[in-house]
């Protein structure tokens, strides 16, 4: 009898992550980043490189103190354009006659793997940029929390403190 307030209490939480997990709406506090490539040729995945490396170093300063994702999504959301321009530039600088598209977008995706985390597969907010007709295969990363496009050792990326409600709330419950 003694654990049975405990026991119902997880089994109520249970039951609430389960219900909010159906959510059609953005599920996870994740901004990811998807640049799609032209086309599987070689040329095109080759610019797909290219391109991801100077996107990194165009938006990283601006990120630094970005601590939430909406921070994040507002950030890149007035630098679409700038996105844009510095992936033509280097398209137009290499020969390419197609252009790109910067959108922040929630979409649905598999379940990937980057280096010890896995995302599930669900919808997530994304910065997409497609270079050309975005066929091609991609390369993705998280904007936020700041996993791929932060030195933490040159930002505060290190302050970022996870939280979990359930551990919260059970820590009220026993203090």
């Amino acid at each position: 009898m003694k654990y049975l307030p405990i026991f119902l209490f997880l089994l109520l939480c249970g039951g609430v992550f389960i219900f909010n997990s159906n959510s059609k709406q953005s599920e996870y506090d994740y901004l990811r980043v998807h640049i799609r490539a032209n086309s599987n040729s070689e040329i095109d995945q080759n610019i797909k490189y290219i391109i991801k490396d100077e996107v990194v170093d165009y938006i990283t300063p601006y990120l630094i103190d970005c601590d939430t994702k909406q921070k994040s999504i507002d950030t890149i959301t007035l630098l679409l354009k700038d996105i844009e321009n510095v992936c033509d530039n280097i398209l137009i600088k290499n020969g390419f006659t197609y252009t790109s598209n910067a959108k922040i977008d929630a979409e649905k995706f598999p379940t990937r793997s980057y280096d010890n985390i896995t995302l599930e597969a669900g919808v997530y907010d994304a910065l997409i940029i497609e270079l050309g007709t975005g066929k091609g295969d991609n390369w993705w990363c998280i904007v936020y929390p700041p996993l791929c496009f932060v030195n933490k050792s040159e930002t505060n990326a290190h302050n970022i403190q996870y939280q979990s409600y359930l551990i919260e709330i059970i820590k009220k419950y026993f203090n």
